[in-house]
């Protein structure tokens, strides 16, 4: 109960940092906004489920044939539910493999799937920075976003760097890990449990990548098209308020505050990506301009994988837990 008091605390919170920017010219600017564009955002995120789960029935592989298209829609739906509502949204890969796993799929197989699926988005988003700083060396986009650009390009070159070396030399690693164990006077039954299990991992993950070159292709296709319809709210919330600002500046100020969202270990980012947004769209389109766009991206990016996602979550995840908790009890 704790756990949904501090969401919906958190909620709450990110809810008035609009509020409060807005004043009252909050209401009057959200009653000009289109009706039918609302209704097309909120279709264009459907449409953005539906590209990740064919992605994820793809990655699967042979086993990723045998789920229906209607499963594999609320198995993204419910584990997306679970990266909003969890700190980091560390809830993510432990839904996927809860879900997976009732379609025999092995908890290696569905991490090395949710490895493949972070894989390639970090890829996208490697691809777009690097774009957009080329794009700055002929435009000019503030010296603070510049900054900021830089640094998540370097954040996200050591985090693909970790990966890779985490690959090349997983044994070493492994090594390295089990003697840290046995000084934490972890049990040997215990180390050897966790190393089976990393080794099904890097097993998983290396087969996953030797699946054919047009389905790799195909996945990361499937991603840009998924990331480039989510980073156009912004751009069209703006447009439907009379907001004049680029593509590519609401790409950046996107990246940049669900960035800050993420290292605030805040459930979904509740806060502090609403917060980053409003600083720094407010110098570009104005203080009620932005406080009316930040509430809609949010109502549409995240509020409506809450709303949308919590009952399939329930539904495919919880009812069954609670089935066998009474059938213990029993």
């Amino acid at each position: 109960m704790n756990r949904f008091g501090w969401l919906l605390a958190a909620l709450v919170m990110a809810a008035l940092v609009p509020v409060l920017l807005g004043g009252s010219d909050l209401l009057p600017r959200l009653r000009g906004f289109p009706p039918g564009l609302l209704l097309a955002l909120f279709g264009m995120i459907v449409l953005c489920w539906a590209l990740n789960s064919l992605r994820l029935r793809l990655l699967l592989g042979s086993q990723g044939e045998k789920i229906g298209r209607l499963r594999s829609l609320g198995v993204v739906m419910a584990t997306e539910f679970a990266i909003c509502t969890t700190p980091g949204g560390s809830g993510g890969p432990l839904t996927l493999m809860a879900l997976l796993s009732r379609d025999r799929v092995r908890p290696a197989h569905s991490g090395a799937v949710f490895a493949m699926d972070q894989l390639n988005d970090l890829l996208f988003f490697l691809c777009a920075v690097f774009a957009i700083v080329i794009y700055t060396l002929f435009h000019s986009v503030g010296r603070s976003l510049e900054g900021m650009l830089l640094g998540s390009a370097l954040l996200m070159l050591a985090v693909l760097g970790m990966g890779i070396g985490l690959l090349r030399w997983r044994r070493d690693w492994m090594r390295w890990n089990g003697r840290l164990l046995k000084k934490l006077n972890v049990r040997s039954a215990t180390r050897r449990r966790w190393a089976r299990r990393l080794l099904h991992f890097f097993r998983a993950f290396r087969a996953t990548l030797r699946l054919p070159r047009r389905v790799l292709a195909l996945v990361f296709m499937l991603t840009c098209l998924h990331w480039a319809l989510r980073y156009s709210v912004l751009y069209l919330v703006l447009a439907g308020l009379g907001g004049n600002l680029q593509w590519v500046s609401s790409f950046l100020v996107q990246v940049l505050s669900l960035s800050a969202g993420q290292f605030s270990l805040l459930p979904g980012g509740a806060g502090a990506a609403e917060l980053t947004s409003a600083t720094l769209l407010t110098p570009m389109v104005g203080k009620s301009t932005a406080a009316a766009a930040v509430l809609v991206w949010r109502v549409v990016t995240y509020y409506f994988y809450l709303v949308a996602g919590g009952p399939v979550f329930l539904c495919l995840l919880g009812k069954p837990l609670l089935e066998r908790i009474s059938g213990l009890r029993r």
